[in-house]
């Protein structure tokens, strides 16, 4: 791990079936993110993906880079443009800053129509190692 060094940018397929279950596994029965006709009510084109299920691709995207022994330690998220079924979010990452074991860094989840996801992750592996 080092500073300045970019993470493999990660292509997230956005399916209907990857929005409606995001939001089932994280207990968000909200309309918006299974309905797309109470979606369209409420002003929205579509179903639109939760915050949780972004969380967890994020903590999957540093997981898959940093390897199995890497523990999340925080991370610190904001959405932005929301992810609709048939458009791809690709994850990029850059190691902002290194302290011994651990690590920040910047992540950008960006789809067809702005960056869905902001923020950082603060991510310690045990060892530096991969």
């Amino acid at each position: 791990m080092r500073a300045g060094e970019e993470l493999p940018p990660l292509e997230i397929p956005i399916t209907r079936t990857l929005i409606v279950a995001g939001a089932i596994a994280s207990r968000d029965y909200q309309d918006v993110h299974h309905d797309a006709e109470s979606a369209r009510q409420k002003g929205s084109p579509d179903i639109f993906m939760n915050i949780l299920t972004t969380n967890g691709l994020v903590g999957r995207y540093i997981t898959d880079h940093f390897g199995p022994a890497a523990v999340l330690r925080k991370v610190a998220i904001r959405l932005g443009a929301p992810n609709y079924p048939g458009d791809t979010m690709v994850l990029t990452g850059t190691v902002e800053g290194v302290d011994g074991d651990t690590a920040t860094v910047r992540v950008v989840g960006a789809n067809g129509i702005g960056s869905h996801v902001t923020g950082t992750v603060t991510v310690t592996v045990p060892g530096g190692a991969r």
